[in-house]
C-alpha cells in the first residue's frame, strides 16, 4: 500500500473527524511499498513514537534516525516521508491532531499567544525527541499516557486526551522549541518545494528537464535548482534519481518485469545506467535485490 494524496501531495486520509480531530494508529513501515511512505503533507500535527526497530524520517531537507523509545514532532503542513533502516521492520504509533482541540476558536488568546507562534512558523518543521534533554523524557511520558488513555477509552476519554495534548504543547512553549530548529523555510519557498515534488512524482516516468520543472513552479532554472538544493540538502536531479529508484522497487518485488522494462517504466532510458544507480543506492544489483526480497517473503510465510 501507499499513502493516498491529491495532486498537491496533501494526504486524503481523515485524521479523526470534525467533532474530535484526533487519530492514533499503530503502524508498521513494512506495510508500505518498498518499506517507505512517500512525500506528503497534512494540516494536522503528527507525533511519531517508535515502539520497536528504527526508521529514517525525512522532513523537508532534514533526516532523522529515530530509534525505539524516541519520538518526532512534525509541524502542521510539513513535507515528510519515512523509510526502513537497513531493510528492518519498524513498529510505531502515529498520533495526529488538529490544534483546534487546544485553542477552541480562531484568534483566541490561546491561539495567538501559544499556537500560532509554532504552527505559523515555517522554520519549525520538526523536533526530534532523542532523550538527550530532560524535557524529552517528559514528552515521551505524555505520549505513553496518551497511548494508554486511547487503549482504555474511559468515560472522559476525549477530555483526557486534550489535557495530555495541552501538557505536551506547554512543553514546546516552555522549552523554546521553535529556537531549536536549524532549517529556516519561508512559506513561499515551502509551497514551491511542494509543487516541485508534486511535479516530479507525477512525471518521473517521463524525461524530466530542469526547464520543464522550473516553468511548472514559475522560477528561472538557476533559482529552481538553488532553492531545492538549499532546503532539501540534495540536488534536484539526485532527488529525481532517488525517487525513480524507489518506484522501481515496487516493480521488482511485485511483478515479473525484466530490469530493462522496469528501467523504462521509471524514467531511465538506459537499463545499464539504471542498474548502476540502483546498485549505488541499494547496495546490490536489481535482480539480486529481487531475489533477496523473495527469499525474505518466503521466510516470513514459513514463520
Amino acid at each position: 500500500m501507499q499513502i493516498i494524496t491529491d495532486e498537491f501531495r496533501k494526504e486524503k486520509k481523515e485524521h479523526g473527524n470534525y467533532y474530535f480531530p484526533f487519530l492514533l494508529s499503530y503502524e508498521k513501515i513494512s506495510k508500505y511499498e518498498a518499506g517507505e511512505f512517500l512525500w506528503h503533507w497534512h494540516p494536522e500535527i503528527e507525533l511519531t513514537f517508535i515502539l520497536s526497530g528504527e526508521m529514517i524520517y525525512k522532513v523537508n531537507g532534514e533526516s532523522f534516525h529515530i530509534g525505539q523509545g524516541q519520538a518526532l514532532f512534525g509541524n502542521s503542513s510539513i513535507l515528510h516521508s519515512g523509510c526502513m533502516y537497513q531493510d528492518k521492520e519498524c513498529e510505531y504509533v502515529s498520533l495526529t491532531f488538529d490544534t483546534k482541540l487546544l485553542y477552541g476558536y480562531e484568534n483566541s488568546i490561546i491561539y495567538t499567544k501559544y499556537i500560532e507562534p509554532i504552527v505559523q512558523n515555517a522554520g519549525v518543521s520538526a523536533i526530534y525527541f532523542d532523550l538527550t534533554q530532560e524535557w524529552h523524557e517528559a514528552v515521551i511520558a505524555i505520549l505513553k499516557d496518551i497511548i494508554n488513555i486511547h487503549a482504555k477509552k474511559g468515560k472522559t476519554y476525549e477530555m483526557d486526551i486534550v489535557m495530555k495534548l495541552e501538557q505536551f504543547w506547554k512543553l514546546l512553549i516552555v522549552n523554546n522549541a521553535e529556537q531549536s530548529i536549524n532549517t529556516l523555510l519561508d512559506k513561499r519557498n515551502y509551497e514551491r518545494l511542494k509543487s516541485i515534488i508534486s511535479y516530479v512524482e507525477e512525471n518521473y516516468a517521463s524525461s524530466l528537464s530542469l526547464k520543464d520543472i522550473a516553468e511548472a513552479v514559475h522560477l528561472c532554472k538557476s533559482e529552481c535548482s538553488r532553492m531545492f538544493k538549499k532546503y532539501m540538502k540534495v540536488s534536484l536531479f539526485a532527488f529525481i534519481s532517488q525517487y525513480r529508484i524507489e518506484k522501481s522497487v515496487y516493480y521488482l518485488t511485485n511483478t515479473s518485469l525484466s530490469v530493462s522494462e522496469i528501467a523504462i517504466r521509471v524514467g531511465f532510458n538506459d537499463p545499464d545506467y539504471f542498474s548502476k544507480v540502483f546498485h549505488r543506492q541499494k547496495g546490490c544489483p536489481p535482480l539480486k535485490y529481487r531475489q533477496n526480497k523473495l527469499c525474505y517473503a518466503e521466510a516470513m510465510l514459513i514463520e
